[in-house]
Formats: structure tokens, sequence, C-alpha cells
């Protein structure tokens, strides 16, 4: 007889361990890139681009229980990134714990940041635990976006188990200028369809832009909406927030409303 597998105990998965450290200074006239340490699964590109633009990727191919993700990234004076990412991120279903992702972008003054991540896709079961900052620095601007998809709707993917944590935050010189805590569980995906929750959407972004004129730019926020959304500005702030039956119209709409807001093209990447 063939012997039976030992049931006793489980087998231990590798996991998904990632580390990037950025610097960036103004150098002859141009953002320029001053020092990167990257490590296990996380890797950073500098793609040829008008500006200066640093494209993450994450090599283990998405997210699941047990994975750590560290980013840091610090901006000098003066200095204008775009950080973005290859493709969308992926939470996968977790077998045991969270998935973390810790980042932190410090902007100094005079320097500006757009952040634009591609989408993060939820799957069923996925247990995603996020801690994210944008920390200005006296008059630094920023740009960010982010955006979740819960299932693949092509696919048939209906979720109905999930823990994510999303904590987004961008303060200014220590203290807070918009803050963001994102908790959906099974009992808001079980509450889908309520007009108090998601109402039936799939597929939910915001963007905020920070900057002295923030406010003179919402009413070209306003007719760029192109899917169900609002937004509203005040005190230096635009915040935009948006959602759609599923990721692809979401995205449109985000191509529109970023490049009614912001100068210039969007990121390679997004346009592939």
């Amino acid at each position: 007889m063939f012997d039976q597998p030992d049931q006793s105990h489980h087998a231990i998965l590798p996991r998904a361990r990632g580390q990037i450290r950025a610097g960036f200074a103004w150098r002859d006239g141009a953002t320029r890139l001053e020092r990167l340490y990257q490590a296990g699964s996380a890797k950073a590109m500098l793609p040829p681009a008008p500006g200066c633009e640093m494209v993450l990727l994450n090599t283990s191919g998405g997210l699941t229980g047990g994975d750590r993700m560290q980013i840091a990234v610090a901006q000098d004076p003066g200095t204008r990134l775009t950080v973005t990412t290859q493709t969308a991120e992926r939470a996968y279903r977790s077998t045991g714990g969270q998935a973390q992702v810790s980042a932190r972008f410090s902007v100094a003054t005079g320097a500006h940041l757009d952040l634009l991540p591609q989408e993060t896709i939820l799957f069923d079961r996925a247990a995603l635990w996020r801690d994210q900052e944008v920390a200005l620095i006296g008059d630094a601007t920023c740009l960010w976006v982010e955006t979740l998809v819960l299932g693949r709707a092509a696919m048939g993917e209906v979720l109905t188990r999930l823990e994510l944590r999303d904590r987004r935050r961008i303060t200014r010189d220590g203290r807070p200028v918009f803050v963001e805590n994102l908790y959906l569980d099974d009992g808001a995906l079980a509450g889908r369809d309520s007009p108090a929750t998601l109402a039936g959407a799939r597929a939910l972004a915001t963007l905020v832009m920070v900057a002295p004129d923030a406010a003179d730019r919402l009413d070209c926020a306003r007719a760029a909406l192109g899917c169900d959304g609002a937004a509203s500005a005040f005190d230096g702030k635009l915040v935009a927030r948006l959602m759609a039956g599923d990721g692809w119209p979401l995205r449109q709409a985000l191509m529109r409303l970023i490049g009614a807001i912001r100068p210039g093209p969007l990121p390679r990447v997004w346009q592939i």
C-alpha cells in the first residue's frame, strides 16, 4: 500500500518579502534618482519618460496571507516625481494571516508627487492590510489615486469573504490633511447593494489633490466624471470619488479625470 500523507501538520508555504527604499534629488535642472535599495520581490524601474517616473513591480505576481511589502520614497526640495505600478496588484485568497503593505512617501518643500498606482484587484477570501502615508513638508503638493476592484466580472467572480483594512493618510508638517480608514469585510459584501455601502458597485476609486489651486480645478473635475461619482474642494484640497460596475469603465473615467486636472500624459503603463 502507498504511504498515506501525514495530516498532523500543514506545510509551511513560502511567503513573499519585498522592500524598496528610494531617494530623489534635483540635479542639472531635472529630478534624478540619488539612491535605490530593493530586495526580495519588490522592484523599481525608471523608464524613459518626459519627467521622472518610477514604476513599482511585485515579481511574486500578487499578495497573499503572510506576505510583507515595505516601500519608502523620499523627495528632496524642488523635485517632481510620478510613482505608478507596472500592472494591477492582486490580493489572492489567504490560507492564513494577512498580506501587509507599508508605504511612506516623503515630499520635501517645493516638491510634487503624483502617486498613481494601477488598481488593486481583490479576490475572494483575500486578507490585506495596507498602511500608506504621503508626508508633505512645507509647501509640497501631491496627487494621489487609489482604486479597488472586487473580483473580475468577466470571470464571473463574486466576493463573499474578505478582510481589507486600508489606511491612507496625507499629512503636512506632521499634521493630518486627509485621513481615510477603509474596512471591508463579509458584512459589507453581504450588504453591497445598499445605497449606504457599495450600491452594487464592483469597483471604486478615490482621488485626492492637495495643492493651493486644487479648488480651481473643481469644475474641470466635475465635467470629466464619466460614471457614478462626485467631487468637492475645500481649503487647498480636491477629493473625487468614483464607482462603477467593473474595473474597466472606472479606469476609463479615472483617465479622463486625471487628464482634466493634471498636465501632461499619464504614465505609459496606464495606456497599455
